[in-house]
């Protein structure tokens, strides 16, 4: 076995402490990467080949009525490939075993033989056949949630008409990977589900036989979406179509393009952090290592060794270090990615789910590790080849020493001989300092930003379902209707009653545009009030819109300036109007107007399409069923069961990235910390057994080392609170979407937490070094070196 090779070993064996800080840091920033891009590339990959294989829809677009004939004007259309027409309809769901009603979105099956855009995917059963009233297949979500399959019946409301719901399968379509209720924030499966009918059925139940009322077209290669939805806007202009769009605005796409995108800031942040910290700690190990070992090195080049050999060797040092954590990180970082793709098969419903790291991922990660090897390396191998033998051969010279700052102020007395032994040492490598001191302050900003993402979800619950809804429940009619609120004002245990009237607009800044719901609520609203930008109550004006943050942002305007707006149903009246305000909301893109000044600019008067009610907790159950049996309801929503499955989704998924976070900054602040004490250790031992043997007890002595520690761990803490407020300020521009505008709020008890586990961690470090001192061999290291 050659020289270098025993060394080497011997090396490794002498560097076992610090070979473990460094690859656990290694381990934990490379199995977020592969976490991350791993789940990343497999949802990319299942969701192209899902869209691809179900033939999903480029254009989308809703509209009042059209005859079924109009759809072979689209089919002409310059780009378009194919088109189907749909009937589609919300209806109100009598779910066995579930208390409140739920919320079924039906969508129409084409007939047998036709083109089909969005193709269902039967999971269980079969599709329903035509001819046959009642048959449905049911969404995989709501099925599943509510434990329903083939022969489950279920009582729907459906454009005012009862119908008994039979179900005969379960499917899945690349349309409602993700199905969420228009207007909430998380989905809710119990409560929310999407069914499919005939056509001829769902027509006849909503009244279009020989009609339809929704449509989805694709897109030949090559097509430009733009002119395509200008066209089909033009066809459908007088039939009362919403405007087309594609599938950047289809709901479904909207939040997995999302996660995708949140998926790709996830692995870049993280594992840039762990493995500079990585770099680091090479780089203070081998630096350390070639200063004890010059002799040796001197050695091995004046009996023969190229340069070229001897920094080989230390690269080769540095990658065995790193390799276990390299090793670990991929097992980990696999592991962790199944566990993260099985959590977005709860939300995101695709046929299969299969994790797979591919090779780029892999060869992606460990390059990253091998620079940041090579990173730490660089300075001892520099060390190294300009090291000149027979200058090496000689005891390396002493640091110079001269009169600290404090001594120079005349305030040595304050930190006595302990205190200044400490400064004294960490002043005498101002480098090394810092670094080490940054390496515990990123362990602090990782627990900062970890809390962060409670704070936020936190404020918006706030404003979601406290202060921003202080209703019971919420009721959409089926179509609007005149003297709604006197007749829900009359209902035993109604308090308060609020009419909502909403349409579909669209909204215009130059060449920015957005379709919304536009409300036209009471001025001062007492069960949904609004806050300026500053926080104030909000009073809707008489004239002017009030666009939530996120909506105005997409839009580009502030309070003073106008926008255009076209209705998209009735007369399609459109016209500017003025941006009054900007509402203090941090999540969906919503537009409000006072009632009866968009009553006016509709030309209608007292038409309601929603309500909110404050209900006695004692009657609550008694205003439902009142409300299940009147025709006109089309969906009911009961705040306290929306509340309910938000928590619940949001503290399962919080409670395992907390402490994946606290276990990740945990290993970056052992691993600084105890590096830099071993270093410190291996350099202070002379030094310290020389203390010993002049009568100083092993707590003092353990003051010298330990106390360095405190001082790094107390100047590196309010670095670390600023770093995570910055970190969580980059988080934000990660997650930030065009419907989320998430807010930079970090409190006092995430500022603490982070500070008391940074302090734990270094306890714990400082612990295991504190036992290695207590065993130090005096008279091995008293021993003057020949």
């Amino acid at each position: 076995m050659r020289a270098l090779t025993l060394k080497l070993l011997r090396d490794v064996k002498a560097l076992r402490g610090p070979a473990i800080a460094t690859g656990l840091v290694v381990a934990a920033g490379l199995s977020v990467f592969v976490m991350s891009m791993g789940t990343l590339g497999s949802l990319r990959a299942t969701r192209d080949g899902w869209y691809l294989s179900q033939h999903f829809a480029d254009v989308f677009v809703r509209l009042e009525r059209a005859p079924l004939a109009r759809a072979a004007r689209l089919a002409e259309v310059p780009g378009v490939a194919a088109v189907e027409p749909r009937v589609v309809a919300g209806g109100r769901l009598e779910v066995p075993g579930l208390p409140d009603p739920a919320v079924g979105w039906l969508v129409s099956l084409p007939a047998a033989g036709e083109t089909a855009l969005n193709r269902v995917h039967v999971r269980q059963g079969r599709l329903p056949q035509p001819g046959v009233p009642g048959e449905v297949l049911v969404g995989e979500a709501f099925a599943q949630a509510n434990r329903l399959g083939p022969g489950s019946v279920l009582e729907a409301v459906v454009e005012g008409r009862e119908q008994a719901l039979r179900v005969v399968g379960v499917g899945l379509s690349p349309e409602f990977i993700y199905s969420i209720q228009p207007g909430q924030m998380l989905p809710d499966d119990r409560r929310f589900g999407v069914l499919w009918m005939a056509r001829d059925e769902l027509a006849r139940l909503c009244g279009l036989v020989g009609a339809f009322n929704d449509a989805c077209l694709r897109l030949a290669p090559g097509a430009s979406l733009p002119q395509a939805c200008a066209d089909v806007d033009r066809i459908l202009a007088r039939h009362g179509g919403h405007g087309a769009h594609g599938r950047d605005q289809q709901a479904s796409h909207q939040y997995l393009d999302g996660e995708i995108e949140q998926l790709r800031g996830m692995a870049l942040v993280a594992p840039l952090v762990f493995l500079g910290v990585a770099a680091f700690l090479l780089h203070v190990a081998l630096a350390r290592l070639v200063g004890t070992q010059r002799e040796q090195l001197a050695t091995l080049k004046a009996f023969g060794y190229r340069d070229g050999e001897v920094a080989r060797h230390c690269l080769g040092l540095a990658v065995v270090l790193v390799l276990p954590g390299v090793l670990l990180g991929l097992a980990v970082g696999a592991w962790r990615g199944a566990e993260l793709t099985a959590t977005y098969a709860r939300f995101f419903r695709f046929p299969e789910y299969v994790h797979r790291v591919g090779p780029d991922v892999v060869l992606l990660g460990v390059g990253a590790c091998a620079l940041a090897a090579v990173v730490g390396t660089l300075g001892a191998v520099r060390r190294v080849v300009r090291m000149a033998p027979a200058e090496a051969l000689q005891p390396e010279a002493p640091l110079r020493y001269r009169h600290g700052w404090m001594r120079t102020l005349g305030l040595a007395w304050l930190a006595g001989p302990v205190g200044r032994m400490v400064l004294r040492h960490m002043a005498r490598r101002p480098v090394r300092t810092l670094l080490s001191g940054l390496g515990i302050a990123l362990a602090t900003a990782l627990l900062v930003m970890g809390g962060f993402v409670q704070d936020v979800l936190d404020l918006v619950m706030d404003e979601a379902f406290v202060r921003g809804q202080c209703q019971d429940l919420s009721l959409a009619l089926v179509e609007a209707a005149p003297g709604v609120q006197a007749s829900l004002a009359s209902l035993p245990g109604v308090r308060q009653a609020e009419v909502v009237r909403s349409v579909a607009v669209r909204l215009e800044n130059g060449t920015r545009s957005q379709r919304v719901g536009l409300q036209g609520r009471e001025p001062s609203s007492e069960l949904t009030p609004l806050r300026d930008e500053a926080g104030r109550p909000l009073v809707l004006p008489r004239h002017g819109l009030v666009l939530s943050r996120p909506l105005a942002r997409a839009l580009g305007v502030r309070a003073g300036d106008r926008v255009h707006v076209a209705c998209l149903e009735g007369e399609r009246r459109e016209g500017p109007w003025t941006v009054a305000a900007v509402s203090l909301e941090h999540a969906g893109l919503s537009a409000y107007a006072h009632r009866e000044a968009l009553a006016a600019w509709l030309g209608e008067q007292g038409l309601a399409s929603g309500a909110l009610l404050a209900v006695d907790r004692a009657r609550l159950a008694e205003v439902e069923a009142r409300l299940r049996e009147a025709p006109r309801v089309g969906a009911i929503v009961v705040r306290r069961a929306a509340l309910e499955a938000f928590s619940a989704t949001v503290a399962e998924n919080l409670g395992r990235m907390r402490t994946m976070n606290v276990l990740f900054a945990s290993i970056l602040a052992v691993g600084v910390v105890y590096n830099a004490a071993r270093v410190s250790l291996a350099e202070r031992s002379r030094d310290l057994a020389t203390l010993r043997i002049l009568g100083y007890t092993r707590g003092e002595i353990s003051t010298v080392l330990l106390g360095e520690l405190a001082v790094l761990v107390l100047l590196a803490l309010p670095l670390g609170l600023v770093l995570g407020r910055g970190l969580s300020a980059l988080v934000v521009s990660f997650f930030e979407t065009e419907a989320y505008q998430f807010p930079l709020v970090i409190t006092p008890p995430t500022y603490a937490w982070a500070a008391v586990v940074t302090v734990g961690a270094s306890l714990l470090a400082g612990l295991v070094v504190r036992r290695r001192l207590d065993r130090l061999d005096l008279v091995a290291v008293l021993k003057a070196r020949e």
